[in-house]
């Protein structure tokens, strides 16, 4: 079992920038592939981008990249996402989700079995 929980969230006027935590407890947080998802008001959850155990991988949707950036801190158990750039369209409550390491990164939410409870970002234009 493990426990997530995200900070970080906020208001922010469009063209700044956020910075998301998610504090992982329980299990050794360096086994799992790690990934942040979103979900706006009336649409699906959508993955925003996912970073293998070791940090040395990461995938991101086309719609973040080049402004998003994920990373992890495993002697901290900590994940992060550095949103720049942010657009009103960012705005979503964005979850983090841990997942058993596989051989390819994934963007589907069933590959993430634990889920944090999400952190609303607001982007104003």
């Amino acid at each position: 079992q493990v426990q997530l929980v995200e900070s970080g969230g906020g208001l922010v006027q469009a063209g700044g920038s956020l910075r998301l935590s998610c504090a992982a407890s329980g299990r050794t947080f360096s086994r799992y592939a790690m990934a942040w998802f979103r979900q706006a008001p009336g649409k699906e959850r959508e993955f925003v981008a996912a970073i293998s155990w070791s940090g040395g991988t990461t995938d991101y949707a086309d719609s973040v990249k080049g402004r998003f950036t994920i990373s992890r801190d495993n002697a901290e158990s900590t994940l992060f996402l550095q949103m720049n750039s942010l657009k009103p369209e960012d705005t979503a409550v964005y979850y983090c989700a841990a997942g058993a390491p596989r051989a390819r990164l994934s963007g589907s939410r069933g590959a993430y079995d634990y889920w944090g409870q999400g952190t609303q970002v607001t982007v104003s234009s």
